[in-house]
């Protein structure tokens, strides 16, 4: 799709878009109704006046003047009926489109893979679900039913004047080519401005989401110059697009105010010339066609206006569309579910890597049996968060099969199978809401109870007691307002109210003190029991009592054995470690 250029390109963007105007489709019908109904009504009130100069006032018919000053009330006031009922409706069809295109567009999101989102800045993204998105219900407020209702109206006045006088409608479009072509590229220059707008705001939203979101960096380094000269160069830029697309909007009503003086100028001197010479019946008809010259320029240069508002729009699509398109989600295709799942975990030659072939695990396998403690060590960037990622399917693997309970984990329903995994990490977020959400994570089948006998078997229920409000209390953004402890034993509880038949502990307690870790060691023995766990650690005192421990180096298994085992090795890296942590 993105090798079609020009109209074509925009026409197909157009189309997908109207897709998503189906279910409304007789709201839309009422809307186009309602546009032609507009048109027609347009050159009425000039045919009326002209009608009234020339058979009424120059008659001195006084009744006959009201009567028609009543119904010229009348058109006008059924002309206002049916503007609002058309803005109204434009308006909600638009607001109704936006809303469902942007519930499909975080649904799709939802459904992206991880490494989606390790290439993708985190602001792109809230600019395409929330400012992108906002941009096209100008399209349907303004825009296409804008452009049709004006392409319309120009219609009708067109074929009216014609049928009137055809010689003022001549030179009353005579300047009509200067104005077409000044549209033309005033169309293009804006399109171009817009393009670099949309690109602007999206840097924009990109940098100042990872910015404030990375302060305590920001500050703790005394970085704040150089960010906020980063943020001026790009605020700059910002500011260069759209004074850009200013200049084209200040040269272009202008000239096209110009253009259509000049018709006008020519139509009063050969309208003059046609009433002196007998070819124009009347004053009447010239100041008919005035206001006829008037509402026919108008609409061109709304329509130029409302164009680039598609165009705008058009941008905006596009990107929604590329990013609707995009393909980096999870297959969920299997069909196999398990309401009563063991916990054995096989990897069998398994490779994976982030980028390309880049590997980051080399032919791993081991197996683990339910109810035992697998652990893995190694220096960082050994491929221990990997494993994990991949157990839960967040990546997909290059190379090998995973299995679990004997069923290879891509036949696993995806939701079957991350209910049944229960993962604690080492960087634990938390969103701005009460505990009790951030525990249960909007599921209501979760009873207050349930997260009490957690919060108590991980030891959270003494310090969760003493909060303002208890499980109603505000953790506020990334859970600021607990300590790092404290939001390491929320993320336990998190994690035990599912209770999962596989535990996976990703450095649990390396953000934690002694006296805290110690507590939750002693929660961690009860969590384990009756459950696969699988342990990721720094601190050897946390996995010495692990059914096997497996060290990783650059992607590959060096050793494998019990903490006793390796011990034994002479000059083993397992050794080595626990000499340097307990010498």
């Amino acid at each position: 799709m993105t090798d079609i250029k020009g109209n074509k390109f925009d026409l197909q963007i157009l189309k997908r878009l109207f897709q998503f105007v189906k279910p409304y489709i007789w709201q839309f019908y009422g809307l186009v109704f309602l546009t032609i109904a507009i048109a027609i009504l347009a050159p009425t009130i000039p045919y009326l006046i002209s009608y009234t100069i020339k058979h009424h006032i120059s008659l001195g018919d006084y009744n006959g003047l009201l009567m028609t000053v009543c119904l010229m009330f009348g058109v006008l006031f059924l002309q206002a009926i049916l503007q609002f009922t058309n803005t109204y409706l434009s308006s909600w069809l638009g607001q109704n489109v936006i809303h469902d295109i942007r519930i499909q567009l975080y649904q799709h999101i939802l459904r992206l893979r991880l490494k989606f989102f390790d290439n993708t800045p985190i602001g792109q993204l809230v600019t395409r679900n929330v400012s992108d998105i906002e941009t096209l219900s100008e399209v349907f407020t303004q825009g296409i039913a804008g452009i049709v209702a004006e392409l319309l109206q120009l219609i009708v006045i067109l074929c009216v004047m014609f049928y009137w006088n055809w010689q003022l409608t001549l030179i009353s479009l005579s300047t009509l080519p200067l104005l077409l072509i000044s549209t033309y590229i005033f169309k293009e220059k804006i399109k171009t401005s817009f393009s670099e707008v949309r690109t602007a705001v999206s840097r924009l939203n990109t940098f100042v989401q990872e910015h404030v979101t990375g302060m305590n960096v920001v500050q703790i380094f005394n970085t704040e110059k150089r960010e906020y000269k980063k943020f001026t160069e790009i605020n700059e830029g910002h500011r260069t697009a759209h004074l850009k697309s200013v200049k084209y909007y200040s040269i272009y009503f202008p000239v096209a105010e110009v253009i259509s003086a000049i018709g006008i100028g020519l139509l009063v001197w050969y309208g003059a010339r046609g009433i002196v010479e007998g070819f124009v019946s009347d004053v009447s008809t010239l100041i008919a066609f005035i206001m006829f010259i008037n509402l026919f320029f108008r609409p061109i240069r709304l329509i130029a206006d409302k164009f680039n508002t598609i165009q705008l729009g058009i941008i905006s699509t596009e990107r929604i569309i590329r990013l609707l398109d995009s393909e980096e989600h999870i297959s969920d295709s299997g069909k196999h579910t398990s309401t009563n799942l063991l916990g054995d975990i096989s990897f069998k030659n398994v490779w994976f890597a982030y980028v390309d072939e880049e590997y980051v695990l080399k032919n791993i396998s081991f197996d683990v049996k339910q109810g035992e403690t697998i652990a893995f060590v190694g220096a960082t960037g050994a491929g221990k968060s990997s494993i994990i990622n991949l157990l839960n399917r967040y990546y997909e693997i290059n190379k090998g099969e995973i299995f679990m309970d004997g069923v290879n984990v891509n036949d696993y329903e995806l939701k079957n199978l991350r209910e049944n995994i229960g993962i604690v990490l080492q960087d634990v977020f938390l969103f701005s809401t009460s505990i009790r959400e951030n525990i249960t994570l909007g599921n209501h089948d979760i009873s207050d109870e349930q997260i009490w006998n957690a919060a108590e078997l991980v030891g959270a229920k003494k310090f969760m007691e003493k909060l303002p409000n208890q499980l109603d209390y505000n953790v506020q953004e990334r859970g600021v307002s607990l300590s790092v402890g404290q939001r390491q034993l929320i993320s336990f509880v998190r994690a035990m109210v599912y209770d999962p038949k596989i535990l996976v502990l990703d450095e649990a307690t390396s953000s934690v003190d002694s006296e805290t870790e110690t507590m939750i060691q002693q929660a961690i023995e009860k969590m384990m029991k009756g459950r696969t766990a699988v342990v990721i650690a720094h601190r050897l005192s946390t996995i010495q009592k692990a059914d096997k421990i497996i060290v990783l180096d650059k992607g590959e298994i060096k050793e494998e054995g019990n903490h006793e085992d390796l011990l034994q090795l002479d000059g083993g890296y397992y050794r080595q470690l626990h000499e340097m942590q307990f010498s």
